[in-house]
């Protein structure tokens, strides 16, 4: 789930307490084109009010419509939008897109609120929801599931599935840890320097200030989990770095200039690496956005992050390091003609 989608739970629980009468609408099937995926969420309340997207606004529209017509409904179903082409047109889905959604009444705020509860702590839930009894029930989930319906029965997945380890407690990884939490990433950050770890203060994140390498080889890094280096002390980044791409860990990057990563690249092959692994490392660490603050670098490796979880060819992504390669030669380019003859 993303934070929109844990920002619609709250809001519906919160609005449960205040007394208002509340439905939820997940996205469980798509066809072809959909602005939402399943499992998306919506709240809508009794007066109109409504918060979370399952579409790009067309099909909120129909169901506040209907709200208004017919008052919230008083069981659990599933309806679909988009089935001919009429519809298609009408609640605005891209290329004849079809989606189908599971509309619950929600009546029990404890019941979101153990939900949201457990979410806090970093668990990783299933949601059970029979549709004959309209009856909710919470169960552990592994991250390796997915949202199911068969026509009867609903089973969502909540919490972080993806795990982010950040080396170093700096300004840096206070930014990018902000970023993962809301892109749904469960952050550790590990730094055994008391005066960065002292300062840390990012809500929802862990910290650790055991020593790096031992914190990766704990994690046991899996294809759902991301190891960035950020603190510049080769003590610390090496030995962690080291452990992660002998891992499958889907992303491994280190902060730094070109030429300080090819000296840890050069450093990295004293370990017991192959070539493969080591050419694993994405360093200098993100996508080139010409950044320069904390917050802009922050964003530009949360976009390779995110690329890199999301599958996009490696080969396909302008680096920091080859674009700022291309931007000197660029340069030579444009000095030789600038000096040369006329």
């Amino acid at each position: 789930m993303d934070s929109l989608d844990l920002e619609v739970l709250t809001r519906a629980r919160d609005w449960l307490r205040d007394g208002h009468h509340v439905m939820l609408a997940t996205v469980v099937r798509t066809w072809g084109s959909s602005p939402r995926p399943p499992g998306a969420l919506l709240a809508l309340r009794d007066d109109g009010r409504a918060v979370g997207s399952v579409s790009g606004g067309c099909i909120e529209d129909d169901l506040i419509y209907r709200l208004r017509r017919d008052g919230l409904p008083t069981e659990a179903h599933s309806v679909s939008y988009g089935v001919t082409a009429d519809e298609a047109r009408r609640f605005g889905l891209p290329c004849g897109g079809t989606l189908q959604l599971v509309l619950e009444p929600l009546a029990d705020a404890g019941a979101l609120d153990d939900l949201l509860t457990r979410l806090g702590r970093g668990e990783l839930l299933t949601r059970r929801l029979d549709l004959a009894s309209g009856r909710a029930t919470l169960h552990a989930g592994h991250a390796d599931q997915a949202l199911h319906f068969d026509g009867h029965t609903l089973i969502s997945v909540f919490g972080p599935r993806y795990r982010l380890l950040l080396i170093g407690a700096g300004q840096l990884s206070s930014s990018l840890a902000r970023i993962a939490s809301s892109l749904d990433f469960a952050v550790t950050v590990c730094d055994p320097r008391e005066e960065y770890s002292e300062e840390w203060a990012v809500p929802g994140t862990t910290l650790t200030r055991d020593m790096p390498d031992d914190v990766v080889m704990a994690m046991q890094p899996d294809a759902r989990t991301a190891v960035i280096a950020l603190t510049h002390d080769p003590k610390l980044d090496d030995l962690a770095l080291m452990e992660a791409l002998k891992s499958p860990a889907f992303y491994v990057a280190a902060l730094g200039s070109r030429r300080n990563n090819d000296v840890r690249r050069e450093r990295l092959k004293e370990f017991d690496l192959s070539e493969a692994q080591i050419d694993r490392l994405r360093g200098p660490a993100g996508l080139y956005i010409g950044s320069r603050t904390p917050a802009e670098i922050a964003v530009s490796i949360a976009a390779e992050l995110v690329a890199m979880k999301n599958g996009a060819a490696a080969d396909s992504l302008v680096n920091v390091r080859d674009a700022k390669a291309a931007l000197d030669i660029a340069a030579d380019t444009l000095s030789s003609c600038t000096l040369g003859p006329n």
